[in-house]
This record gives structure tokens, C-alpha cells and sequence, in this order.
């Protein structure tokens, strides 16, 4: 039996390596090389508290403001908006409360399996050097804006995830570079860090290959199927004989799922990042500034600074302005950070409106899986998605309940 995997990133470079291992034969599809997507440019952060749906009251109400300022955290750029009209209506409806409460608990499930999934995909892959031991550090300048933040201090408290109030020098005395300006600061300890999550990805790639496992660069044009999935069909003309599909391609699965009837709303938040291999500076532990909403992490050799969401859509030239707006604020909390020696990258997560992946068989088509919609946990979330996601394909029984990251959910 071959099941193929189409997008070869995080998720489903994870997920491939993880059923060849369970005796699969994997054929894993993308148009680039493993890792050369969202997975490339990602924060290199273990996010387990960063769960909360987007959908919340407190944020989309500041949306509009946010959109007309040029340097807010959100922007949507004028031309794409009526195309996203649709996606706000379902972002919109998932703010009930009573929703809310449940798309918590269902990111929380998920969240809290996180390290024991990802633990094991390490250990047995010999790459348990890639994680780091420190956590994240939250930061405020002052009470008013922790308590502008209160909604997630007590989200993780409800779920029991570990957390630790900081005096601004508790804080400058785990991470000497903080400003003087950082008058308080929450320590997450479980949010680790990748010391490079490209390589990650490569590295796992690699061991997938080495149990047998075929990587082919390729883009998939359509399917053909009777009662169930039969080939895929290839922009270079060729056709691939499977018996099982998974989609997994990020922010470009829409597009694929369309093709078989089976449409999700699927939107692409647009991140951008600065690679800083000359910071002028150290740091062992990642950081964020809700406030001003950034983050910077020591990765890949140097300090990697993002944050901020742009929606475009998939085909828009990048705006690397958006770039340097995060640099800018990093600067604040960081007034030794040097901009020398860099690189600016933009890519593509996969955003649905109630922030909770898909992870599922098609509710259409027998022989079709997704796993996609991982907003910005995808490297947070690889490891337990590939055992949910083998679980299903292989007939097992899922450790949790599936239910609410169903495709027909929508």
C-alpha cells in the first residue's frame, strides 16, 4: 500500500517518517525541497501556551484599528479584503464564549501532549540535541499592560500549564540584554526552543529516507479516483498510482482540497522573519513582548526576530517592511541588538477562522487525509500530529478524541 504525503514540511515530514516507521510504504510530494516552507522561517519555538483561539473578543475588536496603522501587528492589505470577508464571518463566529471555551479545551488537549510526543520522536531519532532547555520569557513594561495580557495568564492556569511571575530583574538576571524598560515578565518553562528548526526537518527527512521512504519534488495538479482515491496527477504530466493521500501542504492545501469537493476555510497568515547572524549580542532564552508584538529566539546560528500577521493571500509579493517594523520593536526591549549580517524571509501559515488544525479523514472521499490549519504551532504541534494523524490512516485508536478537528467541522 503507498500513501503518499503531499507538502513537505514540518507536519508532514513528521507524519511521513512516522508511518514508514509503523511499515508504510511513504511517498512524500512537494514542489520544493523538506523544509523549504513555513518550516524554514518558523521561531523555532516549542509554543505549548500559545494555544488560545484568535478568535477572542480582545482581539478582534482592536482589528480595525489595527489594519490602519502600517505598523500595527495585523495588516490587511486593501486589495485582498473582500476575499477574506467570508473567512472573518466563521473568525467572527467563533467568539462565542461557550465556543471559545471549547476551542481552549481542544487546543489544550493537544498542547499538553506536546512534549511527551515530541520527547519520543527525539529520543528515537537521536535528535534530542536540537531542543533547548530554557523556556520563554514574556515581558511588560508595567502592571497595566500584564493586565491587558490577564486573558492568557488565565487560560493556562484553568489547564494547568507551568508559568512564573518575574520581577524585571528576576527577569534581567536570567537575560542580562533586557532594557531597563521590562518591569515585569512571565517565565514560560515548557516553551523550548529549536536550535534550528530547518534542520529539524531535514534530519528527519533524512531518517525517512533511510527506512525506505521516497521523497519526490513535484506538484500535484489533481486526483483520480472511482470510489476512492486511485493517482495523482502531476503539473509535469505524469501520474502516480496510490492507494492513500494525506494533504498536508500549509496554506496551500485549499487549494488541493478543492479539487476534490471538499473546500475548508483555509487562509494564509503571512509571517515574516529577520536572521540576525551578527547581534552584537547573546541570549539563551526566547522572548515576547504581547504589547508590541514580537518575538525573538536564538536559532540557526544567530537571533531570529519575528511576529506580526499580514493577510495577502498566497500569490502577493512579499512586504519586507513588515520586517524591519519587528527589528525596530525587538530593539526596544533589546537596546544592544545590532542588525548586521542578515536575512529577511516571508512565509506562509496556514490560519483557520477557529484557530484548531484539521487532522482528519475526509468526510468525502475514502483514501484522503488532512492535516493542515496548524496556524502558528506547526513545528509546536509536528510530533503529535504525526502519532494522531498515523493513528487514524493505520486503523489505531487515537490516545484523544478526534472529533473536533474533523474537516466537516466548517
Amino acid at each position: 500500500m503507498v500513501t503518499a504525503i503531499v507538502g513537505a514540511g514540518i507536519i508532514g515530514t513528521t507524519l511521513a517518517y512516522e508511518l514508514q516507521k509503523r511499515g508504510h510504504q511513504v511517498l512524500l510530494i512537494d514542489r520544493d525541497a523538506p523544509g523549504r516552507g513555513a518550516s524554514y522561517g518558523n521561531m523555532a519555538s516549542i509554543a505549548v501556551t500559545e494555544f488560545m483561539p484568535a478568535s477572542r473578543p480582545s482581539v478582534w475588536r482592536q482589528i480595525p484599528g489595527w489594519t490602519l496603522d502600517p505598523e500595527g501587528p495585523v495588516r490587511v492589505r486593501p486589495a485582498y479584503m473582500p476575499r477574506l470577508i467570508p473567512w472573518f464571518a466563521r473568525f467572527v463566529a467563533a467568539s462565542r464564549p461557550s465556543r471559545l471555551r471549547a476551542l481552549e479545551a481542544q487546543g489544550a488537549a493537544l498542547c499538553a501532549r506536546v512534549h511527551q510526543d515530541l520527547g519520543a520522536l527525539l529520543r528515537e531519532t537521536g535528535l534530542e540535541g536540537e531542543l533547548t532547555e530554557e523556556g520563554c520569557l514574556s515581558l511588560y513594561t508595567d502592571q497595566a499592560e500584564f493586565r491587558a495580557d490577564r486573558e492568557h495568564i488565565e487560560i493556562l492556569e484553568r489547564f494547568g500549564f507551568d508559568h512564573h511571575l518575574l520581577s524585571g530583574a528576576d527577569a534581567r538576571a536570567l537575560e542580562p540584554e533586557l532594557s531597563d524598560k521590562i518591569g515585569m515578565a512571565v517565565l514560560f518553562p515548557q516553551n523550548r526552543s529549536l536550535r534550528d528548526p530547518y534542520r529539524l526537518v531535514t534530519s528527519l527527512a533524512d531518517r525517512f529516507t533511510a527506512m525506505g521512504g521516497r521523497i519526490e519534488k513535484a506538484e500535484v495538479a489533481g486526483f483520480d479516483r472511482s470510489n476512492r482515491i486511485t493517482a495523482l496527477r502531476l503539473t509535469d504530466g505524469r501520474s502516480l498510482l496510490v492507494d492513500q493521500v494525506v494533504l498536508a501542504a500549509g496554506a496551500h492545501t485549499a487549494r488541493l482540497s478543492k479539487l476534490l469537493d471538499e473546500p475548508m476555510p483555509l487562509e494564509t497568515e503571512r509571517g515574516y522573519h529577520t536572521q540576525i547572524m551578527s547581534p552584537g549580542i547573546s541570549m539563551r532564552h526566547s522572548i515576547i513582548w504581547p504589547a508590541r508584538a514580537f518575538m525573538v529566539t536564538p536559532t540557526a546560528g544567530g537571533i531570529r526576530v519575528g511576529g506580526t500577521v499580514e493577510m495577502a493571500g498566497l500569490d502577493a509579493a512579499p512586504d519586507y517592511r513588515r520586517a524591519k517594523i519587528t527589528v525596530k520593536r525587538a530593539s526596544e526591549a533589546l537596546p544592544n541588538l545590532r542588525c548586521e549580517d542578515f536575512t529577511e524571509w516571508m512565509g506562509h501559515r496556514p490560519a483557520l477562522p477557529d484557530t484548531v488544525p484539521v487532522m482528519s479523514a475526509s468526510a468525502r472521499i475514502p483514501g484522503v487525509f488532512y492535516a493542515t490549519g496548524h496556524g502558528h504551532l506547526g513545528v509546536t504541534y509536528a510530533a503529535t500530529n504525526a502519532r494522531l494523524m498515523a493513528d487514524l490512516i493505520t486503523g489505531a485508536r487515537p490516545p484523544i478524541d478526534m472529533t473536533p478537528y474533523r474537516i466537516d467541522r466548517f
